[in-house]
């Protein structure tokens, strides 16, 4: 590359997880960033995520989007360790691992066909005996337990960190952001994108739509409209427990528990087609909160000591690709996983948008080294 070369500018609407990690990856080869978001860094899925990074609860049979999770998780440690020496923070990230339980024949059927299914993609898992989970996970409900199964390569981050973390990176790098700054328009032409926001225009040589459930909803000019995404509302609810209460995620079929290092211990989720309602239900947190005492019987004596709500970004499929254009990029859809996917989404928008710019860039920065 000629050393005159300035690499074209780079608007990334959007600064949740997914829209922070690309706008540090591309930061880092090089390109010029600015981020606009309609609220605060990460306040919207990436705050509200529990934080689970686990493909053994997710993929269930080869796809493109079982292949994205694999490779996301293969990036993770190094990700986080990156992230943690660049801002000097520290991350809570767990390689715990996953224990699916069954109480039922029925269950314990599906649960040993998936893991058979699952280790043809090499994600492996292992029956683990009632004595074992006894030893392993002493509050865990043995009454009626018929099966269950440990997957090692199931782990869990807090995003709140990883927000924090990419913050101080980003800012450090040169990257503009602008909160409390919705983009209401895209135009795309030949030689620009033009961002309308509520208080002026701004042009870019390219932009990325990584604003979560609300990436399909942003008019485009000049291009196609974009792929509609959907908010599909969970409510989680956690409570203050003893370290080690919970030393892996927790699965029994819709229900996850899961505990960060400062020992809150999270359940969750529901799954609510209502639009973009951030009510908190009663009902639905009662619901939860029986759940998880079933499977931790001591909950029962308590009760939740948080619960809030957070818009998974659905869609017809995961978007990480040029959108009929060079100057126009996806990043969304990719629902309960966006906090997963982030590290491959970043990589690969990283490796499409030097590809169709003609830029060598420093691969040492976005691949599993």
């Amino acid at each position: 590359m000629p050393p005159e070369f300035v690499k074209p500018s780079v608007a990334i609407v959007g600064a949740g997880l997914i829209g922070m990690s690309t706008a540090w990856r591309l930061a880092q080869q090089g390109f010029p960033v600015t981020v606009f978001e309609r609220g605060s860094i990460g306040s919207e899925a990436s705050w509200a995520g529990a934080g689970m990074l686990a493909p053994g609860g997710e993929v269930e049979s080869a796809s493109a989007f079982a292949h994205l999770c694999l490779a996301s998780r293969r990036l993770y440690a190094r990700f986080v360790r990156e992230l943690e020496e660049a801002s000097g923070l520290t991350i809570d990230y767990q390689e715990c691992g996953g224990l699916d339980l069954a109480y039922s024949p029925e269950d314990a059927s599906m649960l040993e066909a998936r893991a058979a299914q699952q280790a043809t993609l090499g994600i492996h898992s292992k029956p683990v005996s009632r004595e074992q989970v006894a030893s392993f996970w002493p509050r865990l409900n043995l009454e009626g337990l018929v099966a269950a199964r440990f997957y090692p390569g199931d782990a869990i981050v807090d995003p709140r960190h990883l927000i924090a973390a990419l913050k101080i990176v980003c800012r450090n790098l040169g990257v503009e952001i602008f909160e409390q700054r919705p983009v209401f328009r895209v135009a795309v032409s030949s030689k620009s994108v033009v961002l309308e926001t509520d208080s002026s225009t701004a042009a870019f040589e390219l932009a990325v739509i990584a604003a979560g459930a609300w990436s399909g909803s942003i008019p485009v000019q000049g291009l196609p409209p974009l792929p509609p995404a959907e908010p599909v509302k969970g409510h989680l609810i956690a409570y203050h427990q003893p370290h080690h209460t919970c030393t892996a995620i927790v699965r029994h079929r819709n229900l996850y528990l899961l505990q960060r290092a400062s020992g809150l211990l999270i359940a969750g989720a529901s799954v609510e087609h209502v639009g973009f309602n951030r009510s908190l239900d009663p009902k639905i947190v009662q619901e939860l909160a029986e759940q998880a005492g079933l499977l931790f019987p001591h909950l029962r004596e308590t009760s939740p000591s948080y619960a809030w709500i957070g818009f998974r970004p659905a869609s017809e499929a995961v978007h990480v690709e040029a959108w009929h254009s060079p100057r126009l990029y996806l990043a969304y859809g990719h629902y309960r996983n966006g906090i997963l996917l982030a590290p491959v989404t970043a990589a690969r928008l990283v490796e499409e948008i030097s590809a169709n710019w003609g830029i060598q860039r420093d691969v040492s920065a976005v691949s599993p080294g």
